[in-house]
């Protein structure tokens, strides 16, 4: 039996999680769970899975919480940072689930790396951030860091097996957001309402904002560059509009290995908690009759700058991932506040990438530095919109 502790269990990720843990009680048990404030459904799942731990942001949401757990659960609650902590080191866990929103998901990520948990990682922003450093701790530490994402997810799959010398190229998928077919003349009317209403995936309020910029996969960009020790000259990213082909591996032999499936976070989850072994999660395959045709184009880049702006990030390294995360996730927040319109989400993050004197080879510090100088920077740049 694996043991879990789920850092974001209430979100899509967590909430998808917990779906096949129900389905294999056998197989799974929660150790831990922590979320940010929403304590009802926090206090759902504590009643149902019953975990020894529970963590939230802070004090208050802590009272609140313990106000809404019945009499006859017993489970520690923790809040802050060293709840967060606490969680991700808890001794008879096995697998973090690192599905925090955010650059939020860093610290206790490194902590469970530390404390030897293997890591499903859901959380990109780690990557982004600190993706040396990260993957340099797992190694020392002998961690398995296993991808949530589908899309990295489909990339481990079609490796699997083959000799890591003959590959040549990364290929990762897009849907292409909501705004694909929309004139770029029309993007200053965008509402938030409007940005969140993906195509094919069930995501959070962020994770969609940065599909609809194509933010999201320049994020992946630089978590694939990690993961998969390739140089960003060794990714594309081309646009899939039916999400099926999650992503793919082309080799120097010209062969190219796809991984498909219908547009369902379960099965990346599933292959992450039970590799090798494929669980039987009652998920259908593509039914490609009914289908007829997968297509594929090149992203606009003109109409999606997120993109090159990442891509600007993963080859130079250092800091610069880590100012650009901050400042999306700034500028992100801001726009779903209604206080900048859509267009100046790219506008904000490019002002900070060049005010920025860039770091190389940061230390932990530098780089957790160079985030908060990025969001009073992002803070400053929307003040002024």
């Amino acid at each position: 039996m694996k043991r879990l502790s789920i850092l974001g269990s209430t979100g899509s990720i967590g909430r998808n999680v917990l779906k096949i843990v129900e389905m294999f009680p056998e197989r799974f048990r929660i150790e831990a769970l922590a979320a940010k404030d929403n304590v009802e459904r926090l206090a759902c799942q504590i009643e149902r899975f019953r975990p020894k731990i529970a963590v939230v942001f802070d004090g208050d949401a802590a009272d609140r919480l313990n106000r809404l757990i019945p009499a006859d659960v017993r489970v520690e609650i923790f809040w802050g940072d060293d709840g967060y902590r606490i969680a991700a080191e808890h001794a008879e866990t096995d697998v973090v689930v690192a599905a925090m929103m955010g650059a939020a998901g860093l610290s206790p990520t490194l902590a469970g790396i530390a404390a030897k948990k293997d890591i499903a990682l859901a959380n990109k922003e780690t990557l982004v951030m600190a993706g040396e450093f990260v993957m340099g701790r797992a190694a020392e530490n002998g961690v398995a860091i296993r991808p949530i994402d589908s899309e990295h997810s489909a990339i481990f799959q079609s490796l699997a097996g083959q000799r890591r010398e003959d590959l040549e190229q990364i290929i990762l998928t897009a849907s292409g957001g909501p705004f694909r077919m929309t004139p770029r003349a029309d993007f200053a009317k965008i509402r938030p309402e409007d940005a969140l209403k993906h195509p094919n995936w069930e995501m959070g309020p962020k994770i969609t904002i940065d599909s609809a910029t194509l933010m999201n996969k320049g994020l992946e960009v630089i978590e694939a560059k990690w993961l998969f020790g390739v140089s960003a000259k060794q990714i594309q990213v081309v646009v899939h509009p039916q999400s099926i082909v999650h992503s793919m591996v082309a080799y120097r032999d010209g062969s190219v290995i796809a991984q498909l499936g219908v547009p369902d976070m379960k099965g990346a989850i599933a292959c992450a908690l039970s590799w090798p072994e494929r669980l039987p999660i009652q998920q259908p395959a593509p039914d490609f009759t009914a289908l007829g045709s997968l297509t594929f184009e090149a992203p606009d880049r003109a109409k999606f700058p997120c993109l090159d702006m990442a891509f600007k990030a993963c080859e130079a390294g250092g800091t610069l991932p880590a100012v650009m995360n901050a400042a999306n996730e700034s500028a992100v927040a801001a726009f779903l506040e209604e206080r900048i319109p859509f267009t100046a989400i790219p506008e904000v993050i490019a002002r900070v990438m060049d005010r920025h004197a860039q770091m190389d080879r940061p230390s932990l510090d530098d780089i957790l530095d160079a985030d908060k100088w990025a969001r009073s920077a992002a803070f400053e740049r929307i003040m002024e919109i």
